[in-house]
């Protein structure tokens, strides 16, 4: 794998809790690092707060189901489409050359270092 996966910084990873107003009601979500980072963007590409973005799409999910379960595990989903589909799409397709030749860089840093331990 590259160490792509294991050679994260922990921070990343590290649970965070904000507090948000929801329907007039304060609530607290407990999620990791990385994904308030995409949620942030994930807004400003929205032209919001954070806590708008929030409210706006509790609510929308809540008009199309009638309830919403796990609100945590729909925000972390909602970051993965964003990075899957909004974002490539905005920023235009990348080079196929430039995504190899830094999935070959990668690949070839975790190679050298794991014959140098060897």
């Amino acid at each position: 794998m590259c160490h792509i996966f294991a050679g994260q910084a922990p921070d990343t990873y590290e649970g965070q809790t904000r507090s948000v107003r929801i329907g007039g009601h304060s609530t607290s979500i407990r999620l990791e690092a990385a994904f308030w980072t995409v949620l942030e963007e994930v807004a400003a590409h929205q032209g919001m707060s954070l806590g708008k973005f929030v409210t706006k799409l509790h609510d929308e999910v809540l008009e199309l189901h009638g309830e919403v379960r796990n609100f945590a595990s729909l925000l972390r989903c909602s970051c993965l489409i964003f990075l899957t589909e909004v974002r490539p799409a905005a920023a235009g397709p990348m080079p196929m050359s430039a995504a190899t030749v830094h999935e070959r860089y990668l690949c070839e840093g975790a190679r050298l270092r794991l014959e140098a331990a060897e």
